[in-house]
């Protein structure tokens, strides 16, 4: 009886271990082969960005009328004073037209344009307008974030350093995907010029090296769609469990049985 035991819990914990999978990213990546990187990637301003803009030139003077205030100045009880820094300063948030504020130059349509591109044509307004001859303009993103959904470790928004991440590290800080995602119809839901687009990924594919969702934008959505739905799946496993404990209590029942 004990052997007829044995080999039915043996059945159930082949069972169950069914419900896991292994996979691999890049499973037709090739060792050593090169992979060229066809453009180099530069994301896009959008409407309600926030950004960090900084204008600098030799002479310091010239320069501080294009740049917002650097800080605020505190007057302690004793008399003594002293800068208190301010988070704000030389912040522009582009409006719903994809404008900003800019001093000195006004409304300047900013939203399509790469950092590097809205540098240079703030740069090229300044010269224009005979304010500096040589001026170094600076910009970068405060608030570029990317949601991730699905079957993944964790869910949740989450804020980059620049302006640069792919699909790849974006999984990869959210925990991973789970072994209940579908590899290979992973969703990138992304808004631009005023519709939104669902991008499928196969992540088990080097042509995500190609695909316009490898490098993500301001705003990205990441799906990770499951291969069933929540409710199926807990279904299906609850099932095998049934099934298995039948089994278990049919054997201990005939071997009870012959025994006797």
């Amino acid at each position: 009886m004990k052997k007829v035991i044995s080999l039915l819990l043996l059945c159930v914990v082949m069972l169950t271990g069914c419900a896991k999978k292994e996979f691999l990213y890049l499973a037709d990546m090739t060792e050593s082969a090169g992979y060229v990187v066809a453009n180099r990637h530069q994301s896009s301003i959008q409407s309600d960005d926030r950004l960090k803009i900084t204008v600098s030139c030799k002479n310091p003077e010239l320069a501080a009328p294009f740049n917002v205030s650097t800080g605020n100045v505190k007057v302690s009880s004793s008399g003594q004073v002293s800068a208190v820094a301010n988070n704000d300063a030389n912040t522009y948030r582009v409006n719903i037209d994809g404008e900003i504020n800019f001093p000195i130059l006004g409304m300047i349509h900013v939203a399509g344009l790469s950092l590097q591109e809205a540098s240079d044509k703030i740069r090229d307004l300044i010269i224009l307008g005979n304010y500096i001859k040589d001026p170094i303009v600076t910009t970068e993103f405060l608030n570029f974030h990317y949601t991730v959904l699905g079957a993944v470790g964790s869910n949740g928004t989450y804020s980059v350093d620049g302006d640069k991440v792919t699909i790849l590290e974006a999984i990869a800080k959210s925990g991973d995907l789970t072994a209940e995602a579908d590899l290979h119809r992973i969703a990138v839901i992304r808004e631009a010029d005023g519709e939104r687009k669902i991008y499928s990924v196969d992540i088990t594919s080097t042509d995500i090296f190609n695909s316009p969702a490898f490098y993500l934008a301001q705003n990205d959505i990441i799906y990770a769609r499951p291969k069933k739905a929540k409710g199926t799946a807990n279904t299906n496993y609850m099932t095998w469990i049934t099934l298995a404990l039948s089994v278990i209590t049919a054997g201990c029942t005939v071997a009870w049985a012959i025994k006797r």
